[in-house]
């Protein structure tokens, strides 16, 4: 009575592509992981990566500053997690390598090694 026959020819065919209507109906999602990926992954990989390089790249007499904004002079660097800063004339710290936020200037290591 209230169902046109465009309904009632509609009702009986069957539902054609569900592979294709379930791939559709992801498109959506896959796209904005990609989006995601190329905006926010990457970039905080590639920021992690410089980071790891340039904390493994300290040597003594490099300028550091420190996660706290001390800023120092390195006089001890060994292989390993931490770093020996001189943050004042005869006031050197033991700092962790990880609480470097930035790295000033690269200097040459003096040589203690001199032929008399």
């Amino acid at each position: 009575m209230f169902v046109t026959p465009a309904y009632a020819q509609a009702a009986g065919a069957p539902a054609g592509g569900g592979m294709g209507d379930i791939f559709i109906q992801l498109m959506p999602i896959l796209l904005l992981v990609v989006i995601f990926w190329f905006l926010i992954f990457r970039p905080q990989q590639k920021r992690m990566k410089a980071q790891q390089a340039m904390l493994s790249a300290i040597r003594r007499g490099d300028t550091v500053v420190t996660t706290g904004g001390i800023v120092g002079k390195v006089t001890k660097a060994v292989d390993g997690e931490d770093l020996e800063v001189e943050i004042a004339q005869g006031v050197k710290v033991k700092l962790v390598r990880g609480m470097v936020a930035d790295v000033r200037s690269k200097a040459e290591p003096v040589n203690d090694n001199k032929p008399a």
